[in-house]
């Protein structure tokens, strides 16, 4: 598999989750992590990342250890400006909320995070790519000397530019959504969020001075929600077939953890 000199990269495993950001580089360009590290490949490099379980076989791997994950379970390829996912395998490629890219379909990659996940029964494997749309910074970038963003520092680029004011919690909203979202924090399979009982009900005993009822929890959720729902789909009630149930809750907190605006270590909020 041999690479055009200066447009891809190996990235190490040492590197971590693409989640909490990037090194400079031109936009557009792809970075895509696995079980055992990654790929970075500039827009122009016309070079398919392939992923799979075999990993002589492909560039990134991932689910090296399930048969049911594909050898060459899928690519990613530049088509008209995009970055598009191929799915080759049999098992269904999760997008976050609960979009699925079936086997033999296809689908675009946004310009931004994006966890995908290959759904298998009762496990799922992560695959995270990410596309940069920062400027370009001139000069060669040594991928291992760069230090990590910081999610909530102002240079993060999620942090700057327009709309980057609804993005962020006050100390009650992130609160309120951490409790909601434990769940998922946590880590516990197929997670749902807590009922507005549930979480008016942990934060009366976490806050027992404070007045916490369900309509205050679903006051202050709703107000973050409705902020983000002129950038976020699927926040919005008319946006969403019915039954609702728990899908506009779910919705957020899924794009609130795609954006690292809530994380594991939020749960010492509420005592760990």
């Amino acid at each position: 598999m041999r690479k055009p000199p200066g447009k891809v990269d190996i990235l190490p495993k040492e590197i971590g989750s693409l989640a909490t950001g990037l090194p400079p580089a031109q936009p557009g360009t792809l970075f895509v992590m696995g079980a055992n590290g990654g790929m970075r490949v500039s827009p122009d490099a016309g070079f398919d990342v392939v992923f799979g379980r075999c990993e002589p076989d492909v560039h990134v791997c991932v689910g090296p250890s399930d048969p049911r994950v594909s050898r060459q379970h899928g690519y990613i390829t530049r088509e008209h400006s995009r970055w598009v996912l191929y799915n080759l395998g049999k098992l269904a490629i999760r997008f976050p909320g609960s979009r699925l890219v079936l086997g033999g379909h296809r689908a675009e990659l946004p310009v931004a995070y994006t966890p995908l996940f290959i759904v298998a029964p009762g496990q799922e494997h992560l695959l995270e790519a990410r596309i940069a749309a920062g400027p370009v910074t001139p000069g060669p970038v040594d991928l291992h000397e760069v230090p990590t963003y910081d999610p909530d520092s102002p240079e993060h680029p999620d942090n700057r530019g327009p709309g980057a004011d609804r993005w962020r919690l006050n100390p009650l909203e992130k609160l309120v959504l951490v409790c909601l979202a434990q769940r998922y924090l946590r880590q516990e399979p197929w997670p749902q969020p807590l009922t507005w009982a549930q979480v008016a009900d942990e934060l009366g005993r976490l806050r027992p001075g404070e007045k916490w009822n369900e309509r205050r929890a679903a006051r202050i959720v709703t107000g973050v929600r409705m902020r983000l729902s002129a950038e976020v789909p699927g926040l919005l009630e008319e946006q969403i077939p019915p039954p609702i149930g728990n899908a506009l809750n779910h919705n957020l907190i899924s794009a609130l953890l795609v954006r690292t605006k809530l994380r594991t270590e939020d749960l010492d909020l509420l005592g760990g």
